[in-house]
């Protein structure tokens, strides 16, 4: 008996964005800044990571209004480059905010705490937006976005 394809059937059901994990060079100085900059909240644990149980281990943290979650992760073969979008992986990721004002006062926050951004930045091309583009200590691009309605 031979399978035909009947209809395409559409992907199943995603319910949203759960963690993002980076590997960084230093845990301990990364998660004090994400504490620090993103007003996160350190779970009190350590993660073994998947797979390399032996060899490293995520340190977790959560953003308390939002939910969003970030894991650190620790590898023992890393060898400490800095983070670089023009390299396969991650090129960067982007938190939203609600309101065009709430960039101008998170470009407040971040020089308040010594963190060089882009300062807000309004464009229409290709759509209509606003952002905010920073870096964590391992040069991991960071951005925060307003889109409208």
């Amino acid at each position: 008996m031979t399978e035909t394809v009947t209809e395409a059937v559409a992907a199943p059901p995603i319910a949203g964005f759960h963690h993002f994990s980076p590997t960084v060079t230093d845990v301990e100085v990364s998660a004090q800044w994400y504490e620090r900059v993103l007003g996160m909240n350190r779970v009190p644990v350590r993660f073994p990571h998947y797979g390399a149980e032996n060899s490293g281990y995520g340190v977790v943290l959560i953003e308390p209004r939002s939910g969003i979650t970030i894991g650190l992760h620790h590898h023992a073969a890393n060898r400490g480059q800095p983070a670089d979008e023009t390299r396969n992986g991650l090129d960067h990721i982007s938190f939203a905010v609600a309101e065009r004002a709430d960039l101008d006062t998170w470009v407040s926050w971040l020089r308040q705490h010594g963190v060089k951004n882009s300062g807000a930045v309004d464009t229409d091309n290709p759509i209509p937006y606003s952002v905010v583009v920073f870096r964590d200590p391992d040069n991991i691009q960071l951005e925060l976005i307003y889109m409208p309605a």
